[in-house]
């Protein structure tokens, strides 16, 4: 799905930061809960010395060929793409593909994760940083399309994904969101959100925020197995993903 401009709040936050450099991003719930997102827009234009520490680690598994999933404003796919790698970004805001063709990506296009196929080639590490584990959506969606991403990848294949484990807080009303996700039989941190910027909104979708223990759950029998977790000060974590041998 391509955003209209109306719908592209993302891309005109971050296109608006690149220009002006000021903005910021609304992240509204479906309970109406309203704040900001937990990163400053500057973050997404970070240089990597910058970069929260478990992200530089997590640089150490790229390999081969990339595809970075849910690019953003391309502080990763740029990076790697300085180091020598060859890197496609896809996003499904117009705007951000602008941005990062602006800051020099070569290879970036508008797609959403549930479009990924076989016309991009095959890839040695898929990227999901920026919490992206969450674009899954939800636990049968993301067996789905772990199973096609099996398909579209090398043999040693790996994916390197980051999430936030949504039980590390005590905000009562996050602890009511999850019980209230649990009486309608979804998973805690399946959050149903939307992104706003000024009159910019984007339709609702679903993110998944899942614990380490439910990652491991959604990935059992998809032909992936998780090779290893790095931690970060927080409640965020990234995952080094790898083909079952």
């Amino acid at each position: 799905m391509m955003l209209r401009d109306s719908q592209d709040a993302y891309g005109h936050l971050v296109l608006d930061y690149l220009q002006k450099g000021r903005g910021q991003e609304i992240v509204e719930r479906e309970d109406g809960l309203l704040d900001t997102s937990g990163a400053l827009p500057g973050y997404y234009f970070a240089e990597f010395r910058s970069w929260a520490a478990h992200e530089r680690k997590a640089m150490r598994f790229v390999k081969g060929r990339v595809l970075d999933i849910g690019c953003g404003a391309g502080r990763v796919a740029l990076y790697l793409q300085k180091r020598g790698f060859d890197v496609i970004g896809i996003d499904v805001s117009p705007l951000v593909v602008k941005v990062c063709k602006l800051r020099g990506l070569k290879k970036v296009t508008v797609l959403s994760i549930s479009n990924i196929g076989a016309k991009l080639g095959k890839f040695d590490t898929l990227l999901m940083f920026g919490n992206n584990f969450g674009l899954f959506g939800s636990f049968g969606r993301a067996r789905l399309l772990l199973r096609r991403l099996y398909e579209l990848t090398s043999d040693d294949a790996r994916i390197i994904a980051e999430s936030i484990d949504p039980y590390k807080t005590r905000d009562p009303l996050h602890l009511a969101y999850h019980k209230l996700n649990r009486s309608r039989g979804r998973m805690s941190g399946q959050i149903r959100i939307r992104v706003r910027y000024r009159t910019y909104m984007t339709p609702w979708f679903d993110y998944l925020l899942v614990s380490k223990r439910e990652m491991h759950r959604i990935i059992a029998g998809t032909g992936w197995c998780i090779q290893c977790f790095i931690d970060s000060t927080g409640s965020q974590y990234i995952a080094i993903i790898r083909k079952r041998e």
